[in-house]
Order: structure tokens, then sequence, then C-alpha cells
């Protein structure tokens, strides 16, 4: 793809997760001309069990923090919803929130998480806002955005349907795209390196390793997968 006329919107739970999950495929694609907006969907305010720091002072960490971090990727514009974090659900309302943000930004590309996706490897679960997030997030990309009698408000708002071309779901089991980010491996541990409240990522290696492992199904050095469902004949559109 010819990434200088692309639209990207990623949308995740939590600050850090575009990083931990996607951070060099947007740091190639931002090098590239993409416009790329990140949507984070909740406060973070869940992101610490110190009982020392308050919650208000942790959410406003955790927006600098991402903030850094976007600046380091090229990421272009950051969008916080304040949902609470750690309960999150996929509910109407937040579909119809991000239905909003499909048709006000109109993304040539949405990228989001698995949420069918439950355990990674033998000792992590997937968090409960994770596949929260990304089932609002495929569900406001299709039927919502491109629909026009669903969430009928947003027409009085003047937000016409939109449809995305691409959605790239990052995390999947059956992933049958992967991309080389060994270019800009380096710019997503920096990038990581901004969420201090969160991870210590110290020399970078255990993200390296991630990449190389990922990689290795598609005979690249690093990379990142997922699985792509095109919805618009790029050609012809």
């Amino acid at each position: 793809m010819d990434m200088s006329i692309q639209r990207v919107l990623v949308i995740f739970a939590h600050p850090d997760d575009p990083e931990f999950m996607v951070g060099g495929t947007m740091a190639k694609w931002a090098r590239e001309g993409a416009h790329i907006t990140y949507v984070m969907i909740t406060d973070g305010s869940a992101g610490s069990n110190d009982p020392t720091i308050s919650k208000d002072v942790l959410v406003h960490m955790r927006q600098l923090e991402q903030r850094a971090a976007c600046d380091t990727a090229g990421v272009k514009e950051l969008l916080f919803l304040g949902y609470q974090d750690g309960i999150l659900q996929p509910t109407l309302e937040l579909r119809r929130d991000l239905t909003r943000i499909i048709r006000r930004f109109k993304p040539t590309i949405v990228v989001c998480g698995d949420p069918t996706a439950w355990f990674y490897s033998g000792g992590y679960i997937n968090h409960p806002d994770h596949r929260a997030a990304a089932a609002a997030a495929i569900e406001a990309v299709f039927p919502s955005a491109e629909t026009r009698p669903i969430f009928r408000e947003l027409l009085d708002e003047g937000l016409e349907p939109h449809k995305v071309h691409q959605l790239w779901i990052t995390g999947a089991a059956q992933a049958d795209t992967w991309l080389d980010i060994s270019e800009d491996i380096e710019t997503k541990i920096a990038a990581l390196r901004h969420h201090k409240s969160q991870v210590e990522v110290g020399d970078g290696e255990f993200i390296r390793q991630w990449a190389r492992e990922d990689g290795a199904k598609a005979n690249m050095d690093m990379a990142e997968s997922f699985k792509v469902m095109k919805f618009v004949n790029e050609e012809s559109a």
C-alpha cells in the first residue's frame, strides 16, 4: 500500500497497548507518511497497585506517557475517551462513540485487537478490557460506521456513513499477514520506554525477541503479525 495516502485509526483499551502490540508497524507506517490517530478508550486508572498513587495522578501520568510515546513514533493525533479502566464492556454507548470517531476521521485502515483471544502462551490471560475494546471497535467498523440507519443521531451531527477499507487485527490466533519491522524496532522500544509507570524496558531485548519469534513464522528478521480483513478493492478505490 501507498501509506502516504492512508488514514489509520488505532483503537485500544489502555495507554501502552499500541506500543506493545503494534508499535513497530505504526512507526513504520508513520515513517512512510501515513496519518495515524490513536484512540485510548479507558483512563488507565487501574494501571497500578501502588496505594500511594491517586487515581487522578495516575490518569494524568499515563496520558503524558502516551503523548510522549506518540511523539516518538510519529503518531499525529491522540484521543482519550475516559472510560473507567478495568471494567470495560462492549456496550452500545462505546460502539456509538467509536462509530462517531470513525465517521469523523474517515480512516482507510482501522487497527485493533482480537476479541476472541483469551490466552497467550502459557502464562498470560488476555485482559478483559482488551477483548471488550476489540469487540466494540470491530462492531463499529461493521456494521455501524457504514450503515445509515444505525445511530441515526450521528446523522444529526453531520456525520455521514463511512466505509473502512481494511481492518488489521493484532494478536490474532490465525494471523495471515506479517510486516517486517526490523528498521523500526528501536523506535518501538523507544516509544515503549515512555510508559515508565507500567513497564521496565531495560535494554529492550525482550521486545526484540518477541519480534524475532513473530518474524520467524514468515522468514523475517523481526515482524508484527495481523489478521487482515479487506472490504474495498484498493485498485478500484
